[in-house]
């Protein structure tokens, strides 16, 4: 878990990228020495934004990749302007957007003999979802249990966003699970 003062921090560097764009049309440039270890080790996070609740774009990375520091400035950046569902976003925007973290533990694999038996392993508001066949892939944020509650239908929606069947069963399927660390900003709203 990451004290309140590093929180701080990383959401004070993920506005920093964003603002960099908006103000510069550039990537905001960070040198890894001037961070303490603990934010260079190698970690995958989200990076998702919200103005007035709603979903403004959201990137992230899956794998551990690259220091946690650049994975948050990155994905800062691609979510502010190259989430493909969205606009990028606009100095008129900046001061409305809500910045939320989500940093990842590394994903186990399930192991799982139908998927009624898949479905009884879940664990929800706490696995995050991966889910392979073939070239599909997607994944939910735990987050996302607050709108599909149902392991069921999370697994349903879940293979929807992967590009398959909500009905579709493989004994190929490949399933792993994560949990995140997730904090992020609080707007005012009046």
């Amino acid at each position: 878990m990451l004290n309140q003062a590093v929180r701080s921090r990383l959401l004070k560097l993920a506005r920093d990228s964003i603002t960099s764009g908006v103000v510069r049309g550039c990537q905001l440039q960070l040198n890894l020495s001037d961070y303490p270890s603990e934010l260079t080790e190698e970690r995958a996070t989200f990076v998702t934004l919200e103005i007035d609740k709603r979903l403004r774009g959201c990137i992230g990375s899956l794998e551990a990749r690259r220091p946690l520091v650049m994975d948050i400035a990155e994905n800062s950046w691609a979510a502010a302007f190259s989430d493909p569902r969205f606009p990028p976003v606009n100095k008129g925007e900046l001061e409305r957007i809500e910045i939320h973290l989500s940093i990842l533990s590394k994903p186990e694999l399930i192991r799982f003999s139908s998927e009624e038996n898949l479905i009884s392993q879940l664990r929800p508001g706490i696995d995050g979802l991966i889910l392979e066949e073939g070239l599909h892939r997607g994944t939910f944020l735990p987050s996302v249990w607050e709108s599909l509650n149902e392991p069921a239908l999370f697994l349903a929606h879940l293979k929807q966003k992967a590009g398959l069947p909500t009905g579709y069963w493989s004994d190929n399927l490949k399933v792993l699970r994560y949990t995140t660390e997730s904090f992020g900003e609080e707007k005012n709203h009046d």
